[in-house]
């Protein structure tokens, strides 16, 4: 079932988001060489519980498995849901995907940015280039009256563009009172086909793009996402609201 959000629902989404988005710009100046993932998880719940919000990611459960963490952090090959440990240090040149998200007054937020630690090879700019702004390529298409397919197309072409793939074992979702909701977004498509976009929906919005083969492979740790030919990968998320005066990005700053 979809759920059409109104005026003062995506009000609070908006606040929720806003949350998501002010830790994703905490936790981006706390990339440095020496940091720990598991330093970051903490910062980002202590911040989020000072807003009367809480993790949403923490404690969501899957076939009996729960993430234990706060944020996804995902290095390198890691595509999504990479669990932060104090024994995972951060070095010079790393990529490092951000995934989080938060509930608060009942309504959830997620974002997700990838940004490098200290100075980036330039085959991971282009990369993470590619990935962002196939993000606001799918955005662009965020119109009252398009099909989830526009949303879809838009970004596996600007990935495949630049010779880059886009993966297809996780997807976008529409997002409100649960994490996860109807409709399914992918990131890869035909133009005209899909649900029809409705004022009042709300997407997550989120390509994640290899530098390499688009498949992967589940860790022993059975969340972290990996490329299977050991390239990089990049992730960028907004949660995006479809209004009649187009979309509204709700965890932009």
């Amino acid at each position: 079932m979809i759920f059409l959000k109104s005026t003062q629902e995506l009000e609070i989404m908006r606040a929720a988001n806003l949350i998501v988005a002010e830790v994703l710009a905490e936790l981006r100046t706390r990339l440095r060489p020496g940091a720990t993932t598991g330093e970051l998880d903490r910062v980002a719940e202590e911040m989020t519980r000072r807003r009367g919000a809480t993790p949403v990611f923490k404690g969501y459960e899957v076939g009996g498995r729960v993430f234990p963490a706060s944020v996804c952090i995902s290095i390198n090959d890691e595509v999504v849901h990479g669990i932060p440990s104090d024994k995972r240090v951060l070095r010079e040149g790393d990529i490092v995907g951000l995934d989080f998200g938060v509930r608060y007054q009942g309504y959830c937020g997620d974002s997700a940015v990838t940004v490098a630690v200290g100075q980036a090879d330039p085959a991971d700019d282009r990369l993470m280039q590619a990935t962002r702004e196939a993000l606001a390529a799918g955005i662009e298409q965020v119109q009252v009256g398009n099909r989830i397919g526009e949303v879809s197309a838009a970004i596996q072409e600007r990935v495949e563009r630049d010779g880059f793939s886009v993966v297809r074992d996780f997807v976008g979702h529409g997002i409100g009172k649960r994490l996860h909701e109807e409709p399914q977004v992918p990131n890869f498509g035909t133009r005209g086909r899909g649900v029809r976009l409705r004022e009042g929906m709300v997407l997550a919005i989120e390509p994640m793009v290899n530098a390499g083969a688009p498949e992967v492979r589940i860790k022993e740790d059975g969340w972290t996402a990996v490329t299977r030919d050991g390239t990089r990968s990049a992730h960028f998320e907004h949660s995006v609201a479809v209004t009649e005066h187009g979309p509204y990005v709700l965890s932009q700053l």
